[in-house]
């Protein structure tokens, strides 16, 4: 009997024994989400090369290499860094002013029946309307230059922004509400500490939307607006190019337009994601 705790003692360590098992360089290199993409990349850039020598032919589709040395040229001339800050800039302008609106709207969404019934309302007429097909009105109204390109802008980013933040608003926990009011929240801390923590998942993903809206319809806004005015950012660029026949200085406008879409996805959206909601715990 005087055996039985010490067997007892021996069969518990054992059986709680903890197995360290060292990860090996592969399974480091496969979790790392990084390096994945970036063999991806690699990858994708290979069948690029692959296919465009295959194909031999310049005029319709350029290889990586000859894209990529007109790509530094014309970075170093000053084209493609001139044409790149007029597109961010006035995309700057547009997603802001975008920002504000939803903001406005959003609020009054929160606060009375007759705002959400608005925003519902609005977002049900105008969110299937592609913002190309403003394009002519915008023309009409603004004439050419920045303030008809910033208002289709407005209307890529508002309806998405708007209608995740509003959702978000409305899907946060009630246990959470609660939880804020029991705490003796003041109306400001109540927004900040418990509704804008507990909805930002879906906040996130309008900003993200309406980015990804906002860019591409920029693009093509320029393409119009530029042939009008003569000048213009990325979209310019690729257009002028394609009318002299400048097949790879397009595909470089084009991957210059794909590259910095991947940057702010990567770099600003991921970085925020991180800092608010992996940090707050709101991962679903």
């Amino acid at each position: 009997m005087s055996d039985r705790p010490e067997v007892f003692r021996q069969i518990s360590t054992n059986a709680f024994e903890v197995i360290e098992k060292q990860t090996t360089a592969w399974e480091r290199a496969y979790g790392n989400a990084a390096l994945r993409k970036a063999v991806l990349l690699l990858v994708l850039a290979g069948a690029w090369e692959i296919s465009a020598r295959w194909l031999d032919n310049t005029e319709l589709f350029p290889r990586l290499s000859e894209t990529l040395m007109v790509l530094f040229a014309d970075i170093r001339n000053g084209a493609l860094p001139r044409a790149a800050v007029s597109s961010i800039v006035l995309l700057l302008k547009g997603y802001s002013l975008g920002l504000l609106i939803a903001i406005v709207l959003t609020a009054l969404a929160s606060a009375t029946r007759i705002g959400a019934d608005l925003l519902e309302t609005l977002t049900s007429l105008f969110h299937p309307l592609p913002s190309i097909a403003l394009l002519p009105i915008a023309l009409l109204w603004f004439g050419l230059g920045d303030p008809g390109v910033i208002f289709v802008l407005v209307h890529a980013v508002l309806w998405s922004v708007a209608l995740n933040t509003y959702a978000g608003f409305r899907a946060v926990s009630p246990t959470l509400r609660m939880v804020g009011r029991n705490y003796g929240l003041s109306r400001m801390g109540y927004i900040t500490r418990i509704l804008i923590p507990g909805a930002f998942p879906s906040i996130l993903t309008g900003l993200k939307i309406g980015w990804a809206f906002a860019w591409r319809t920029l693009i093509a806004a320029e393409l119009v607006f530029g042939v009008s005015s003569g000048s213009g950012g990325l979209g310019w660029y690729i257009f002028e190019r394609k009318n002299n026949l400048l097949i790879p200085d397009v595909f470089a406008g084009l991957l210059t337009v794909m590259l910095f879409g991947l940057a702010v996805e990567s770099i600003v959206f991921k970085t925020i994601e991180k800092r608010t909601v992996r940090r707050w715990g709101m991962e679903t």
